[in-house]
Protein backbone atom coordinates (compact mmCIF):
# COMPACT_ATOMS: atom_id res chain seq x y z
CA UNK A 1 0.00 0.00 0.00
CA UNK A 2 1.09 3.55 -1.14
CA UNK A 3 2.82 5.15 2.32
CA UNK A 4 0.56 8.27 1.96
CA UNK A 5 -2.28 6.19 2.14
CA UNK A 6 -0.94 4.23 5.34
CA UNK A 7 0.13 7.07 7.30
CA UNK A 8 -3.48 8.64 6.27
CA UNK A 9 -5.03 5.63 7.95
CA UNK A 10 -2.99 5.73 10.74
CA UNK A 11 -4.06 9.01 11.58
CA UNK A 12 -7.37 8.35 11.25
CA UNK A 13 -6.60 5.21 13.74
CA UNK A 14 -5.17 7.84 15.59
CA UNK A 15 -7.95 10.55 15.62
CA UNK A 16 -10.92 7.81 16.10
CA UNK A 17 -8.64 6.31 19.19
CA UNK A 18 -7.92 9.85 21.18
CA UNK A 19 -12.27 10.58 21.02
CA UNK A 20 -12.84 6.50 21.95
CA UNK A 21 -14.75 6.39 18.59
CA UNK A 22 -13.53 2.72 17.48
CA UNK A 23 -16.24 1.42 19.37
CA UNK A 24 -18.45 2.82 16.90
CA UNK A 25 -16.54 1.67 13.95
CA UNK A 26 -17.76 -1.53 12.91
CA UNK A 27 -17.58 -2.57 9.41
CA UNK A 28 -21.49 -2.27 9.19
CA UNK A 29 -21.27 1.41 10.82
CA UNK A 30 -18.54 2.23 8.64
CA UNK A 31 -20.75 1.05 5.63
CA UNK A 32 -23.61 2.81 6.57
CA UNK A 33 -22.04 6.10 7.18
CA UNK A 34 -19.88 5.81 3.58
CA UNK A 35 -23.07 5.43 2.20
CA UNK A 36 -24.52 8.94 4.05
CA UNK A 37 -21.40 10.91 2.28
CA UNK A 38 -22.11 9.73 -0.53
CA UNK A 39 -25.38 11.16 -0.64
CA UNK A 40 -24.46 14.06 0.68
CA UNK A 41 -21.82 13.94 -2.03
CA UNK A 42 -24.93 13.36 -5.04
CA UNK A 43 -26.73 16.26 -3.63
CA UNK A 44 -24.40 18.73 -5.24
CA UNK A 45 -25.37 17.35 -8.79
CA UNK A 46 -28.62 16.73 -8.07
CA UNK A 47 -30.95 18.48 -11.01
CA UNK A 48 -28.05 19.50 -12.58
CA UNK A 49 -27.18 18.69 -16.35
CA UNK A 50 -24.13 16.91 -17.50
CA UNK A 51 -22.59 19.88 -18.73
CA UNK A 52 -23.41 22.01 -16.16
CA UNK A 53 -22.29 19.25 -13.80
CA UNK A 54 -18.60 19.85 -15.60
CA UNK A 55 -18.64 23.33 -15.05
CA UNK A 56 -19.43 23.78 -11.29
CA UNK A 57 -19.09 27.36 -9.03
CA UNK A 58 -15.90 27.16 -7.38
CA UNK A 59 -17.84 27.38 -3.70
CA UNK A 60 -19.66 24.18 -5.17
CA UNK A 61 -16.40 22.47 -6.16
CA UNK A 62 -14.70 23.44 -2.44
CA UNK A 63 -18.17 21.16 -0.92
CA UNK A 64 -17.75 18.62 -3.41
CA UNK A 65 -13.98 18.53 -2.19
CA UNK A 66 -15.23 18.34 1.61
CA UNK A 67 -17.85 15.63 0.49
CA UNK A 68 -15.31 13.44 -1.31
CA UNK A 69 -13.09 13.63 1.28
CA UNK A 70 -15.51 12.38 3.82
CA UNK A 71 -16.20 9.59 1.11
CA UNK A 72 -12.75 8.57 1.44
CA UNK A 73 -12.12 8.80 4.70
CA UNK A 74 -14.63 6.20 5.54
CA UNK A 75 -13.80 3.59 2.74
CA UNK A 76 -10.51 3.76 4.13
CA UNK A 77 -11.82 3.20 7.68
CA UNK A 78 -13.79 0.22 6.28
CA UNK A 79 -11.00 -0.85 4.66
CA UNK A 80 -8.63 -1.13 7.65
CA UNK A 81 -11.70 -2.41 9.67
CA UNK A 82 -12.20 -5.47 6.98
CA UNK A 83 -7.92 -5.51 6.57
CA UNK A 84 -8.52 -4.85 2.97
CA UNK A 85 -5.43 -3.37 0.92
CA UNK A 86 -7.62 -0.98 -1.12
CA UNK A 87 -4.67 -0.45 -3.60
CA UNK A 88 -4.15 -4.13 -4.12
CA UNK A 89 -8.14 -4.29 -4.52
CA UNK A 90 -8.34 -1.54 -6.98
CA UNK A 91 -5.64 -2.99 -9.27
CA UNK A 92 -7.18 -6.23 -9.30
CA UNK A 93 -10.72 -4.87 -10.42
CA UNK A 94 -9.73 -2.87 -13.20
CA UNK A 95 -7.49 -5.95 -14.56
CA UNK A 96 -11.22 -8.03 -13.77
CA UNK A 97 -12.97 -4.91 -15.36
CA UNK A 98 -10.52 -4.84 -18.32
CA UNK A 99 -11.52 -9.13 -19.22
CA UNK A 100 -15.03 -7.91 -18.91
CA UNK A 101 -14.99 -4.82 -21.03
CA UNK A 102 -12.54 -5.89 -23.68
CA UNK A 103 -11.58 -2.44 -26.30
CA UNK A 104 -12.84 -4.19 -29.31
CA UNK A 105 -16.87 -4.65 -28.18
CA UNK A 106 -16.90 -1.42 -25.18
CA UNK A 107 -15.38 1.23 -26.73
CA UNK A 108 -18.05 4.43 -27.24
CA UNK A 109 -21.03 2.85 -25.56
CA UNK A 110 -22.07 2.13 -22.03
CA UNK A 111 -23.52 -0.96 -21.94
CA UNK A 112 -23.40 -3.63 -19.31
CA UNK A 113 -20.65 -6.25 -20.14
CA UNK A 114 -23.36 -9.02 -20.35
CA UNK A 115 -25.02 -7.01 -22.98
CA UNK A 116 -21.56 -6.71 -25.03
Amino acid sequence: MAADLKSLIASLRQFSRERDWEQFHSPKNLACALAVEAGELLEHFQWVSDEKSRELPQQVVSDVAAELADVFLYLLQLSDALGIDLVSAAEQKILKNAEKYPIDRSRGNSRKYTQL
